[in-house]
């Protein structure tokens, strides 16, 4: 194993150990909100353990965090700062096709917040299912147009407009036009 990846491997209980106490959970907690045993959480906690891929996606999940948090190499300042130039945003990966995501924010791993310039291609949506999870958004379109579906209500965005609802709210999104929509969309994830 590399340096740097020992590194990070041995990062991830603490980190896991850090957002438990955070929230408020006991190892037991969160077992059951993690669908994974304690004693599992218990070892990674440790560094006794490294979790597979899944451990770590559920146990993300039930603490509000993406995986990334976990196995980001930044490390967390006092008084953390991120200055990001013209050009010189972050691609953010996701799941869905058709949008492409550039941070205009730091990590979530040191950030509650962050922002990303999301031009979402024509046609383009979060998919057949409505999305559910801790937070909030806010998005401000910029250019064509996105229709938001937020608790069963339809909003469709224009220049100008915008949308911040909670995400715990059943919702989705698609871009109805024949033209790309550039939006600043912002999410909030608690801790």
């Amino acid at each position: 194993m590399t340096e740097d990846l020992s590194r990070i491997v041995s990062g991830i209980g603490p980190k896991l150990r850090t957002l438990r106490k955070q929230a408020g959970l006991s190892l037991q907690q969160l077992a059951v909100k993690a669908d994974v045993s304690a004693a599992a959480i218990h070892k990674i906690e440790q560094s006794g353990m490294v979790p597979t891929i899944t451990t770590l996606l559920k146990v993300a999940g039930a603490l509000g965090r993406p995986v990334a948090y976990f196995v980001d190499e930044e490390e967390v300042a006092s008084d953390p700062t991120v200055f990001v130039r013209e050009g010189e945003q972050r691609p953010i990966l996701t799941s869905h096709t058709g949008i492409d995501l550039a941070g205009i924010s730091g990590t979530y791993g040191r950030f509650y917040l962050a922002g990303a310039r999301a031009t979402v291609l024509p046609g383009a949506s979060s998919g057949d299912h409505f999305l559910e999870h801790p937070g909030e958004e806010l998005v401000y379109l910029l250019e064509g147009e996105l229709e938001f579906v937020v608790n069963q209500q339809t909003y469709r965005l224009q220049p100008g407009d915008s949308l911040h609802f909670r995400t715990v709210q059943q919702h989705s999104w698609r871009n109805p036009g024949s033209v790309d929509a550039v939006a600043l969309w912002m999410a909030l994830r608690p801790q």
